[in-house]
């Protein structure tokens, strides 16, 4: 059955700086924060705030490139990291949308702690782990990026924006953050193809993706709608329901999603020409839960 989801709490970014946020993580670290960062056009900082919007901060990640930021994620640090960190902010320079980028770069820092005030702005995170890397198949729009609490390996899902595209998973294993960054050799495995037929002009095309923290349920999100999967073996996606959950008319521009907690889901969209951006909170009915994924 179709089902709407349910709208819990709407807010309005209070930061004056966040004018196109594209991508929103939960900390599970630091209570009530959420990360979010703003799509092209800005320099690579890392913003703090919270379900009422509230501005708490700003952090520079030092020696990252800000050429198209589409999502973040939160997981497990990579190995580039030798000191023991609990769990690494990532950040996907993915975009791409006229699909001619040679290769594309997720960056990883250890989540830091949230700026004191909203007035901080000059911190820094400590400096990123760099993976860059292409598709074998040629470029992509990429808006969406999730990473397995299980094996640290990246996901990236197609946008699937242009006339004629599918919609593909594509995984990149945990080691290949032991390459040096200097090189773009690193090819990403396509997963899959998934069972969504993409429309723009039904708002039906990829802007984010997340993974729960126990990594077996993963979301997929569109402007209008949230798909919902089983986290299989080696990362493909199994539907765990017959239908998305309904989002549309929620948001202008929405393009970011997280767990919130096991049904719930923090949404955050762009700015519109006489709205600013909204953090939205919703609820969809899961599915039951199957056996060992």
């Amino acid at each position: 059955m179709f089902a709407t989801a349910l709208l819990l709490l709407q807010a309005i970014f209070q930061s004056p700086r966040l004018i196109e946020s594209s991508g929103v993580a939960v900390s599970r670290a630091y209570p009530d924060v959420l990360w979010t960062h703003n799509d092209s056009g800005d320099r690579p900082y890392l913003y703090a705030t919270d379900l009422r919007g509230s501005d708490r901060g700003a952090l520079l990640v030092p020696g990252a490139d800000a050429i198209d930021w589409e999502d973040i994620s939160l997981g497990p640090c990579p190995v580039a990291f030798s000191l023991p960190v609990s769990s690494c902010v990532y950040l996907a320079d993915t975009g791409d949308n006229l699909e001619f980028r040679p290769f594309v770069t997720i960056y990883a820092v250890p989540e830091p702690a949230p700026p004191e005030r909203a007035s901080d702005t000059s911190g820094t995170t400590r400096a990123p782990a760099v993976l860059r890397l292409r598709y074998p198949d040629g470029p992509h729009d990429v808006e969406a990026v999730y990473v397995s609490p299980r094996d640290t390996a990246v996901y990236l899902v197609s946008k699937g924006a242009t006339r004629g595209s599918a919609i593909r998973v594509y995984r990149v294993d945990r080691r290949a953050w032991r390459t040096p960054d200097t090189t773009s050799n690193i090819v990403a495995t396509l997963v899959q193809t998934l069972d969504i037929r993409p429309s723009s002009e039904a708002g039906r095309v990829v802007t984010a993706g997340a993974i729960r923290p126990d990594g077996r349920l993963v979301a997929i999100r569109t402007y209008t709608e949230i798909y919902l999967f089983y986290s299989g073996v080696g990362g493909r996606l199994l539907p765990a329901r017959d239908r998305p959950c309904n989002i549309a008319g929620l948001e202008i521009g929405g393009e970011a999603i997280d767990f919130l907690d096991d049904s719930t889901f923090v949404l955050t969209s762009e700015a519109g020409s006489h709205r600013p951006g909204t953090i939205d909170t919703v609820k969809c009915a899961l599915p039951r839960e199957q056996g060992n994924q």
